[in-house]
């Protein structure tokens, strides 16, 4: 079967069947996808991380069909009915669907109607009419009554061999292929409010009266009216014929009747088929199939949503970290004061602090003077202010204490930073080990000072589900979205490396073949030890051998230690290959790392060798040139416009700097620095036609945008890119859309039709309910 897998999983990727089984064979043998993607192009041949992921998923999928399928077939053969075709069909069965499809037939199920007339005796009877159109109907059936069975006249029989039909033909896989090619074409989901439940469930009233195709309802439309329907506001159905004309049957049984070569006329025994057919797709076909696709909707509708959270998170983990700083963060708050922590630039604490410049103390000035004391004597270099409740009202205060210390401290920078999930980590048990005297306030006001120093590093401490920068993610497989944010956190930790003699375990936990428990053992070795001098010493933690080493070493850096190439991305296994560079120039090893000027003027191929392949060869070539480069962006921050700290601030045309927060399927919010995130729909992204706003714009970009309409009521701002577009006042109900502080439902955005359209379609796109979609984010 495996070689089955590869060959499936090839075709699926346009790859090499030995590409797909030679990656199949390094991850059972215990290899980790960034390991693979790495360090393993030759035997991969050259498979990037992205075919790497979808191999490991697929991978998974087509291995739970296999058993699935000789469950299957044993069930099958154990009951003496296996077929030699049946056994093909379900051996060439490519879906988790049509395997069941084939199966449904001989599945285990409880006595329906159907098996009731079977074993009455009136089996005979079905198939007989079903060959003979002109058998008297009422003669034939009148041989088959059985009181004693409970059939005890002709319309008990009939009813009991239509049901056997019915029954039959619901179970024929071909057929049932046929009706949802058909229905996956012409099907329409339609929603309509609950009767007496219009005012409760107000925020589902672009869904009151809704209809659109099953197949086209984008992922946060769909989930937003199956929440609807869970809280018992909405009813959801599938309409198979919305284009028929009042009174007339569905297309869908003319489809079963076709498969059944039933061309039927006007005996008596046809007229009593027609109310099989009929009763094949009312009674039995449509529910199933409204259940299949309405579940199948949610099914994609979950796998698009967890991908937009997936793609959200790798942006923040991969923002740009200011870097090695002395930075204090401060966690705001207005009756219980400003929380201030200040760590030192490798993130250790060393003064904690509470102020209260805010009502109703009010010691503005007494705040001012303890901040500008710390800055002194810790030599601080950055500000880092939670973006929560006094927020812009302690930006400001960050700005009289940089006012005060322009002279002496000309660099001293203040930053909004986003607090999602710091109260998540002040209460975790990992802030309670690292912190166990601190309070949990100020511990959330130490995440949020690392966090601008390493946003990666701090952010892995946290659950990536609390980071808040999903669409509908308490709406989803739990294990799904775990199993692909995991992955994310995973890629981004590998891709950017990882200071062994700094990490924490929540950190180290993330590298390549590292877990929980090995992670606490190399911090337990460094805290017992010392810092580690070189990669081999790895060797020497409890419980890590020789495949861990393999799959971490290279990812592990370790500055100014025994060897220089232990600070870069180079893997031991390739030492030898660097040393045989060097030499075949005479150089000392320091002396070619970073010779950027010489690496230029090699050839990669004059280095291949049996062990060492060009791909690889060239990768460490381009290490060598820049070593244990960090793949971050350089750091940058917006600057709110003063003045401009809440939503009543705001004006239509005003232009403002900001912070993208979360991307979606239908537009970005960005943060302006007024407690109220706004949205860009797709449409407003750009002057060009969008089609997924993530190629435009990323969680924590520095953005340009305009304010096109301010709903200062319902808390929503709508803006756009399109710095040259016009805003129009918009009707109430028509406002835009911001995600703090609203209700908790989806909604949906007009067609798009042609972007850059007018206002007035653009207000339309982001109506009051699709703006409570995303309400929960920030919380």
């Amino acid at each position: 079967m495996t070689a089955n897998i590869a060959r499936t999983i090839a075709q699926e990727l346009s790859v090499r069947e030995e590409q797909v089984a030679a990656t199949i064979a390094l991850l059972d043998d215990g290899a980790t996808v960034p390991f693979v993607a790495r360090y393993r192009k030759e035997v991969t041949g050259g498979l990037d991380d992205t075919q790497l992921r979808t191999l490991h998923s697929r991978l998974g999928y087509l291995r739970d069909l296999n058993d699935r399928r000789e469950v299957i077939l044993s069930s099958i053969e154990a009951q003496g009915k296996l077929t030699p075709e049946l056994k093909a069909a379900l051996i060439g069965a490519d879906s988790k669907t049509r395997l069941e499809d084939l199966y449904l037939p001989y599945k285990p199920k409880r006595r329906t109607k159907g098996q009731i007339a079977i074993e009455a005796g009136i089996e005979p009877l079905a198939n007989l009419l079903l060959a003979n159109r002109s058998a008297d109907i009422d003669a034939e059936a009148s041989a088959f009554i059985n009181t004693d069975a409970g059939f005890a006249d002709v319309r008990a029989v009939l009813d009991g061999a239509r049901y056997i039909l019915m029954e039959r033909f619901a179970e024929d896989a071909e057929l049932i292929r046929k009706v949802r090619e058909h229905l996956s074409g012409v099907a329409v989901l339609q929603s309509k409010v609950i009767e007496g439940k219009e005012k409760e469930g107000a925020k589902f009233r672009d869904y009151f009266e809704h209809s659109e195709l099953l197949g086209k309802v984008p992922s946060h439309r769909a989930l937003a009216m199956l929440r609807g329907r869970n809280e018992g506001i909405l009813s959801l159905s599938m309409n198979a014929d919305p284009d028929a004309e009042p009174g007339r049957g569905s297309y869908c049984e003319v489809i079963i009747a076709d498969h059944l070569g039933l061309k039927l006329g006007d005996s008596s025994v046809d007229a009593w088929l027609k109310t099989v057919v009929t009763g094949t797709w009312r009674i039995k076909v449509a529910l199933q199939m409204e259940t299949e696709f309405i579940s199948r909707l949610r099914e994609l509708a979950e796998e698009d949503a967890i991908r937009v959270f997936a793609r959200n998170l790798h942006d923040l983990l991969m923002a740009a970290p200011a870097g090695s700083k002395a930075t204090m963060g401060l966690d705001p708050g207005l009756r219980t004061g400003v929380k201030v922590a200040v760590v030192n630039d490798t993130g250790k604490l060393v003064a904690h602090t509470t102020i209260f410049p805010h009502e109703p103390q009010n010691q503005w000035d007494k705040s001012v003077r303890a901040l500008v004391t710390l800055v002194n004597m810790h030599k601080v270099e950055l500000i880092a202010v939670g973006n929560g409740t006094a927020s812009r009202e302690t930006d400001k205060l960050a700005g009289e204490v940089i006012a005060a210390l322009k002279e002496t401290h000309p660099a001293l920078t203040k930053v909004m930073v986003s607090e999602a999930g710091a109260s998540v980590y002040s209460a975790s048990e990992l802030a309670a080990q690292e912190f166990p005297d601190l309070d949990v306030s100020i511990r959330g006001a130490v995440s949020i000072a690392r966090r601008l120093q390493d946003p990666l590093a701090e952010l892995v401490k946290i659950e990536p589900k609390s980071i808040g920068v999903g669409q509908y993610q308490h709406d989803v497989s739990q294990s799904q979205l775990s199993s692909s944010l995991e992955a994310v956190v995973e890629d981004c930790v590998n891709s950017v490396g990882v200071d062994l003699n700094m990490a924490s375990v929540a950190l180290l936990s993330q590298v390549s073949g590292l877990n929980k428990t090995l992670a606490k053992n190399v911090v337990d070795y460094r805290d017992e030890n010392g810092q580690f001098r070189s990669r081999k010493e790895l060797l020497k933690v409890a419980r890590l051998g020789p495949k861990a080493f393999e799959q971490a070493a290279g990812f592990l850096r370790i500055r100014e230690g025994d060897n220089p190439l232990d600070a870069s991305a180079v893997h031991p296994e390739a030492y030898s290959l660097v040393e045989s560079i060097a030499r075949a120039r005479n150089l000392a090893l320091p002396e070619l790392i970073g010779n950027s000027e010489l690496i230029k003027s090699l050839n990669a191929k004059e280095f291949v060798t049996e062990d060492f392949g060009l791909p690889t060869v060239t990768d460490i070539l381009k290490e060598l040139d820049k070593p244990g480069r960090d793949p971050r962006g350089e750091f940058k921050t917006a600057h709110f416009k003063e003045g401009v700290t809440d939503i009543r601030d705001l004006k239509p045309d005003m232009v403002l700097e900001g912070v993208v927060t979360n991307v979606t399927n239908f537009g970005a919010f960005v943060d302006v620095g007024v407690h109220q995130d706004g949205l860009v729909h797709i449409s407003s992204l750009s002057d060009k036609f969008v089609s997924d706003p993530h190629t435009v714009v990323k969680a924590g970009d520095v953005v340009k945008v305009k304010v096109m309409e301010v709903d200062v009521e319902r808390k929503r701002i709508g803006l756009s890119m399109r710095l040259d577009e016009k805003a129009q006042p918009a009707a109430p109900h028509k406002a835009a859309a911001g995600h703090k502080g609203a209700a908790k439902a989806g909604g949906k955005p007009a067609p798009q039709g042609k972007q850059g359209g007018k206002p007035q379609q653009i207000n339309a796109a982001m109506g009051n309910a699709f703006a409570d979609a995303l309400a929960k984010l920030k919380k």
